[in-house]
Parts: structure tokens; sequence; C-alpha cells
């Protein structure tokens, strides 16, 4: 169920999306493999490019579900809302 002030990505970003971060990887892993340094120090730079994307896979992850519990929050909030001024009643006699 959408609503007007939920944004949704089109295919197009998300697209852009993806390949950007792959060719940022592939150009990484490339620059590590032919760096002209002993083999510790491509590890090591290996393994900081593995943290590396798997934290900023991590911290997005974080960030979406952040965001999906204020919406819902948001939502019930809402539905309080709606709910009061249904069962609310202007010509009803204030006793």
């Amino acid at each position: 169920m959408s609503t007007p002030n939920q944004s949704r990505n089109t295919n197009a970003f998300f697209a852009q999306a993806g390949i950007s971060f792959a060719i940022a990887l592939l150009a990484m892993v490339f620059a590590i493999l032919y760096l002209p340094v002993d083999p510790w120090i491509r590890a090591f730079l290996g393994l900081g490019t593995l943290f590396l994307t798997t934290s900023a896979f991590t911290l997005a992850k974080c960030v979406r579900d952040a965001q999906e519990n204020q919406y819902v929050v948001s939502r019930l909030d809402q539905a309080r809302v709606d709910k009061i001024l249904a069962d609310h009643d202007p010509f009803k006699a204030v006793v």
C-alpha cells in the first residue's frame, strides 16, 4: 500500500546504484591486485575493502530499518487520529 508521502525509487535509479557500486568495487579489487607491493600488503588492503563493503551494506540496512520503523509509527498515529475523527459527533450535546 503506497501513500503520497512514501517515495519510491525508479528502476533506473536502482540500476545506476547497482552499476556504480559494482564499478567501484571492481576498480578497487583491480587496483589491489596490480599494486606493486608485497602480498601481505595486498591481503591487508583486500581485507579492508571487504570490511568496508560489508559495513556499507550493514549501514544501509540499519538506515532502511529505521526509516521503515518511523513510517510504521506515523501510520499508527494517523490511524488513531482517523479513528478519533470518525467517532467524533459534532452535533452531540455536551452534558
